[in-house]
């Protein structure tokens, strides 16, 4: 019986057939109706989602042309730019003390971000002339109110709408590893419009020298990378407190999304000022100072992230004399 059982419930006899008066369960055919109209509201709900955002992303790719939509050499600058992003998701995704997630679901949840992030391609680009004419102050709110908030949403959207769902989804540290794996489908698509907007259709004929720019932008993009990783991770840990934690699942899920969309704006509007004044000050190039600050400010987040699942790995570990059969054996172990 619920905790939280109506008075009746919780005074009646276990004999006595309360349905319809404070239980319910499906009996009759309306009971039956009632079911199905709820299903199919909540997919059809889904799939609207799912429709538009492939709608959107096909309009953005189609903006590219499908030559370039295509090219091999895009498609490489686009799977170097994502290798420290993919490396920073599969540590997570091994520092997994329980059962190893299923592959199926894995993809599904990198494949329903590279989705769900086009919404927030819409909503940045729509909302961004707004504060343009704040100048400095008006970019940081973008990034505070915008920017932060709506990505790490949509990110936390892709691993909701399914990987949340299945029942593999069974201990708090599979929303850092699902959250991780969103984080990794929106570099992928984001550092897609970046590349293939810094690279001419006709220019690719040119080749290495095309590669050459083209390698500037993905070493750019590639330090990016891994932050997105470690905002929907921080977030996707959080989703997974709340699945387990019902009572308090909405405050759960709002606090793991306002320390990613804090982390996340706090990066995007400290990049530029810190990585020119280190340059300025220093002498060192601006694409070396930028490395130095990302590896301090990513740095020092992902350590939060991973004290974090440390945490939980240790908690596990001690919950058992051994660790029980079916668990993933990781290099902690």
């Amino acid at each position: 019986m619920s905790s939280r059982s109506d008075p009746v419930e919780a005074a009646a006899d276990e004999d006595r057939d309360l349905y319809d008066v404070a239980t319910w369960e499906e009996r009759t055919s309306l009971d039956g109706l009632s079911v199905a109209v709820y299903w199919l509201v909540t997919r059809m709900t889904k799939f609207l989602v799912l429709f538009t955002a492939f709608l959107i992303l096909v309009t953005i790719v189609a903006s590219f042309g499908i030559g370039l939509v295509l090219d091999p050499v895009v498609a490489g600058l686009v799977a170097m730019s994502a290798i420290p992003a993919l490396g920073l998701a599969a540590y997570v995704y091994v520092s997994d003390v329980t059962t190893a997630e299923p592959l199926s679901v894995l993809v599904a949840t990198f494949l329903l971000s590279v989705l769900t992030a086009t919404f927030a391609a819409v909503l940045n680009g729509f909302t961004q002339p707004f504060f343009a004419p704040l100048g400095y102050l008006g970019l940081v709110l973008f990034f505070f109110l915008i920017v932060g908030p709506v990505e790490e949403s949509v990110k936390l959207l892709a691993v909701r709408l399914y990987a949340y769902t299945d029942d593999r989804f069974d201990a708090v540290i599979d929303g850092a590893v699902y959250g991780a794996i969103a984080g990794l489908g929106f570099v992928v698509i984001e550092n897609f419009v970046y590349i293939a907007g810094n690279v001419d259709i006709d220019e690719l004929q040119l080749g290495l020298s095309v590669l050459g720019a083209g390698d500037g932008i993905a070493t750019i993009r590639a330090l990016a990378g891994p932050g997105h990783v470690i905002y929907s991770a921080f977030a996707g840990y959080y989703l997974g407190l709340a699945k387990f934690n019902p009572d308090n699942r909405g405050p759960i899920v709002v606090k793991g999304l306002l320390i990613a969309a804090t982390i996340h704006a706090l990066y995007n509007s400290l990049v530029g000022p810190v990585t020119t004044g280190i340059s300025g000050l220093t002498g060192i190039p601006q694409v070396p100072s930028l490395f130095l600050f990302v590896i301090a400010f990513q740095g020092f987040f992902g350590y939060l992230l991973l004290r974090k699942i440390w945490r939980y790995r240790d908690a596990y570990l001690d919950s058992y004399d051994s660790p029980p059969p079916d668990s993933e054996l990781t290099e902690f172990e």
